[in-house]
């Protein structure tokens, strides 16, 4: 029995020392406004890339007012990610905790 408990502590703290910093994320969501990093920080490569490449043709193209359209996407789209964020990284600690408890049996 205590042996089941010092391994859950355990698995908890590694849990905790792998996982991403939710400070982090938001810094990165507040200062990088749009531009992916959080979603890359948080190993969400593909859709980082997306929302990075849609800025820089939204930047490039905003001259001749046709950019404005996707940097509004990709400004919607920075602002649901501040409320995903907490998900992402639950998600993230679920699959290291599963990780973990399969290679201790």
């Amino acid at each position: 029995m205590a042996d089941t408990i010092q391994q859950q502590l355990l698995i908890e703290q590694r849990v905790a020392n792998e996982s991403k910093s939710q400070l982090v994320a938001y810094l990165l969501a507040i200062l990088l406004w749009g531009l992916g990093v959080h979603r890359m920080y948080l190993g969400r490569w593909a859709s980082g890339l997306i929302m990075l490449v849609l800025s820089g043709i939204g930047m490039l193209t905003a001259p001749i007012l046709i950019g404005w359209i996707p940097l509004a996407f990709v400004w919607v789209w920075a602002f649901i990610d501040l409320f995903l964020i907490p998900g992402m990284i639950r998600n993230d600690q679920a699959v290291i905790r599963q990780r973990l408890m399969a290679g201790h049996r």
